[in-house]
């Protein structure tokens, strides 16, 4: 019998995934306006991790605050 990836194996899979993420992970959703905000979209999409350029960010600041 040949192995590999059975739809069985790959719900289990998800199923696991989605308990994880729910267990250690927090979405944090927002929108820009396309319009008043095209200057922040462009820079955002221009990064090569955004994810990563915004948690830079984020502790940069946390780490000023922090000082005064």
């Amino acid at each position: 019998m040949p192995r590999g990836n059975t739809p069985e194996q790959r719900r289990a899979k998800n199923i696991l995934g989605e308990k994880w993420d729910k267990e250690n992970t927090r979405q944090v959703k927002f929108k820009f306006n396309i319009r008043t905000d095209a200057d922040i979209i462009a820079h955002l999409e221009a990064q090569q991790n955004i994810q990563g350029y915004v948690k830079r960010l984020i502790r940069d600041d946390i780490a000023r605050s922090s000082k005064g």
